[in-house]
């Protein structure tokens, strides 16, 4: 029997790089993964050949609460319940002082880092309530740790998203269910080498490895861990 067997689970950003991995690693342990992504079409090429695992949800806007809102209740309408959200949409940016962080950039940073999560919350969180059970897994950063240079907004978001995984571990433990969140430094994905050609890739932790250990915390060996924030660095 696959861990996941049976499993009703949500990946938010499933056509990203780190969201793809997710998604293949739950379908792979047996759940039924419901993947999410704000393009139309960009999922089927993503996942060719994809079997009754990999459920398509597309054209949801993450930052649109009622649009989450109405695929958290799709989602249920369709398969009966949520065990697990995993929230893989988030944003980067560096270069700008703080005292030169623009309206423009700091709003991007928030909405697609702070607000993806609180909306996703909002469209799952009542369900997993109702069933008393389920596993939340939240994306930081490395940055969410301590500040950076030219990366203000990017480590101030990071650092809402590690405090509110927290808070909401705290209101959802008596009720069975357990939030925690993985922080990971350089991802090596394709952008990232082509934007730091001469660093050594080696170092760098790839997003199969990121989802093993999304995959640990939704597990049942993750039962009495919640509040967690788990560095996964690589060797860098």
């Amino acid at each position: 029997m696959k861990t996941f067997d049976g499993k009703i689970v949500i990946v938010t950003g499933a056509a990203g790089n780190l969201g793809s991995a997710v998604a293949k690693a739950f379908a792979e342990a047996g759940a039924t993964v419901c993947c999410l992504d704000h393009r139309e079409g960009r999922l089927a090429t993503i996942f060719p050949g994809a079997d009754e695992h990999l459920r398509f949800y597309e054209g949801v806007d993450i930052t649109d609460r009622e649009a989450m809102i109405a695929v958290g209740e799709k989602i249920v309408d369709e398969l009966g319940s949520v065990d697990g959200l995993v929230n893989t949409v988030g944003g980067f940016t560096m270069g700008e002082r703080v005292d030169q962080i623009s309206e423009k950039i700091w709003e991007r940073m928030i909405n697609l880092n702070v607000m993806s999560l609180l909306n996703a919350s909002a469209a799952v969180v009542p369900h997993m309530l109702e069933a008393k059970s389920g596993k939340i897994v939240t994306i930081g950063s490395g940055a969410s740790l301590k500040g950076g240079a030219k990366m203000g907004a990017y480590s101030v978001a990071k650092a809402a998203v590690l405090r509110l995984t927290e808070s909401l571990a705290e209101e959802l433990k008596s009720s069975n269910i357990q939030v925690n969140c993985v922080l990971p430094k350089t991802i090596d994905t394709p952008e990232n080498r082509k934007d730091m050609p001469n660093a050594d890739f080696s170092k760098w932790v790839t997003p199969e490895q990121i989802a093993q250990v999304i995959l640990f915390l939704a597990s049942p060996a993750a039962d009495e861990i919640t509040g967690a924030a788990l560095p996964v660095f690589g060797s860098a």
